[in-house]
């Protein structure tokens, strides 16, 4: 029998105050259970700008711990809406060890679940080492889905979303969604062919994941310039493009590049389907593939 997921995602503006940006998260959360969704993602870090873009110290006061006041509220709102949440927080796990931390609210059973970012990138405007931990890489924190009431989710978070490796694991360990809340955007100066070009790759490379294993993604980005508070630099464009796609990678939801919410009702009987026909899990040469464990193969 067909099972089907009514599934939404949340693209909107931020603001360093987390009373003013999760206001419009609840907002926007709100206004897609109305419509029936059963399962709701918001962006990367959504109760706050993207601090990130400088090294302050003073900055790690906007952690909470993962049963803080940004997880209770989600948690609140999972209960009386009586759907799914998956959300994104600034965890303080102790004195000196920072995560950045995407969390599962599981309608009244409150979180089922949550997940470390394992990929952190240190980039001009993207300062993340400063701020993150890795996630521990064990079965219980690692590339480990989270089972829910609508779905065994394979959640990832930004940067993670360039590797094949973290989405394949997630697929082999039974998810079948992919789910990447992120924060991405364009340096100013840049040019609109280079603008172009990254965001196309951005989303080209999330839609492979669908492809490679045949099962739907689910993205959502942020949208709107938000500055540098520290005025080096020239802030960031943060290009919004939040989408949903089938398991052929095939797009059923695209957002533009200012606030929208994205609702679509997918087929989860599809990815078995599509398995069939195109049985990449299958011709797999495990026997072959030592080598991805080394950092380069040198010669």
């Amino acid at each position: 029998m067909p099972r089907t997921l009514k599934a939404g995602l949340v693209q909107q503006q931020a603001w360093p105050e987390k009373a003013k940006s999760l206001e419009v998260s609840e907002a926007g959360i709100r206004d897609l259970a109305a419509q029936g969704a059963e399962l709701v993602m918001l962006q990367e870090l959504h109760a706050t700008h993207y601090f990130c873009q400088c090294e302050d110290a003073e900055l790690f006061d906007l952690a909470e711990p993962l049963d803080g006041p940004t997880a209770t509220r989600l948690a609140a709102l999972a209960k009386e809406l009586d759907i799914v949440i998956v959300g994104s927080i600034f965890e303080r796990r102790a004195a000196g060890v920072y995560h950045n931390t995407a969390v599962v609210m599981d309608r009244a059973k409150g979180r089922v679940g949550f997940y470390r970012k394992m990929h952190i990138p240190d980039d001009p405007g993207f300062y993340e080492k400063f701020y993150f931990t890795p996630g521990d890489g064990d079965a219980r924190q690692g590339f480990e889905p989270i089972d829910t009431s609508v779905g065994r989710l394979g959640v990832l978070v930004c940067w993670d979303q360039w590797y094949p490796e973290a989405a394949r694991l997630m697929a082999l360990a039974g998810a079948e969604l992919l789910l990447y809340p992120t924060a991405i955007g364009w340096h100013p100066p840049d040019d609109q062919a280079e603008k172009t070009r990254q965001k196309d790759a951005w989303t080209l490379i999330q839609r492979s994941h669908g492809v490679a294993n045949g099962i739907p993604v689910i993205v959502a980005n942020r949208v709107g310039h938000e500055p540098d508070l520290t005025n080096v630099s020239e802030g960031i464009d943060f290009w919004g493009g939040s989408f949903i796609c089938g398991p052929q990678g095939e797009l059923l939801a695209h957002a533009g590049e200012t606030s929208e919410n994205l609702l679509v009702e997918l087929d989860l009987t599809r990815s078995e389907n599509v398995r069939r026909m195109w049985p990449y899990l299958r011709d797999r040469r495990v026997d072959a593939y030592g080598d991805l464990t080394r950092r380069y193969r040198d010669r």
